[in-house]
């Protein structure tokens, strides 16, 4: 058999390289640590009583789920104690989370969206967590601004599934590299070097109860793929809809595809439907480096200029030809 290897040999490799930094690497290892502990909370389910809505809600105004709150406070509290970072931030915090004076800090900043998908949390259906990382732009205590960075500046990303498998999906700008969860031994191994999206595909991923308040470049696109091989596009389309970013775009990263959350008149007041910093820059980084493409339709993600920690943004990524077919209807005047 090949001999197997882990994260952390994954990682001490890439430092001596020069791709990761020792700050960067020892951060890495730490996400992974909250990572195996939240994909062991999730895989107890109801045997811990983790189930169902812990009766309060996020800054979005969103109802939580216990495993929410349990993976928010996972991710603080095994990261805040490496010594890499100046501060996080949350999806399920209306501000930012210094690092306590009483523990070391470092010169990176890390936002996260510690479970996502929570609508499947109770249902059994794949899960998972997306963290960004940024640099602190100033040696003193980061402000909300600091973090307030383009997608492009980021230094790394990447998503945890939490499913049949846990997997751990990351990149540094030099690849995606994917890993499993040996359960065994309970190591991250190295399973999935250089991913790489298709330029084309033949599945979307929509929510297609939402079509009656598509935008016109939209219903215009969604309907050349139901049409099929008679249609324009001369060729038969699947939908595939988990209802869970991390695994829709983890099928998208895997075999291909488009994934679509547009702007549409359900969210068109507050912008778009998904977060910027926690779950757009983060999943566009990985597309791109995976040789795909992430626009809202109008423009590519990474270079938004964010206005609030918790903006809202459209987001269509995935196959690079299937992207930038439905940007070029969004810029046509006559869609």
């Amino acid at each position: 058999m090949p001999q197997r290897v882990s994260l952390t040999q994954f990682l001490v490799e890439e430092q001596r390289t020069g791709r990761v930094s020792a700050d960067l690497r020892l951060l890495f290892e730490v996400v992974a640590h909250a990572v195996r502990a939240i994909g062991a909370t999730v895989s107890k389910g109801a045997l811990l009583g983790v189930l169902g809505e812990a009766g309060t809600e996020n800054v979005q105004g969103e109802v939580q789920k216990k495993l929410d709150v349990i993976a928010n406070e996972i991710m603080l509290q095994s990261c805040e104690w490496g010594g890499t970072l100046a501060a996080m931030a949350s999806e399920e915090l209306e501000t930012i989370c210094h690092i306590p004076s009483t523990l070391p800090r470092g010169d990176y900043l890390l936002l996260f969206d510690p479970l996502d998908g929570s609508s499947n949390i109770d249902v059994n259906v794949t899960i998972g967590t997306i963290f960004s990382v940024l640099r602190n732009p100033q040696a003193k205590n980061p402000t909300e601004a600091d973090f307030l960075q383009p997608g492009r500046d980021q230094v790394a990303a990447g998503y945890a599934a939490y499913g049949p498998s846990t997997q751990l999906v990351l990149t540094v700008g030099e690849g995606v590299h994917g890993f499993t969860l040996d359960r065994e031994v309970g190591d991250f191994i190295y399973t999935d070097p250089f991913m790489a999206i298709p330029a084309e595909t033949r599945e979307y991923a929509i929510n297609a109860s939402n079509a009656r308040h598509w935008e016109a470049p939209v219903q215009r696109y969604i309907a050349e793929l139901q049409q099929g091989r008679d249609g324009p596009r001369g060729s038969d389309f699947n939908m595939r809809w988990i209802a869970s970013m991390v695994a829709d775009v983890h099928r998208v990263l895997t075999r291909g595809g488009i994934f679509m959350y547009p702007l549409d008149e359900k969210c068109r007041a507050k912008g778009g439907k998904l977060r910027l910093m926690y779950e757009a820059n983060p999943m566009a980084m990985l597309v791109e480096q995976a040789g795909g493409a992430a626009t809202t339709g109008r423009s590519r993600i990474l270079d938004i200029i964010p206005e609030h920690l918790h903006q809202r943004v459209p987001v269509i990524l995935g196959s690079r030809a299937e992207v930038e077919r439905v940007t070029s209807y969004h810029l046509d005047p006559s869609s």
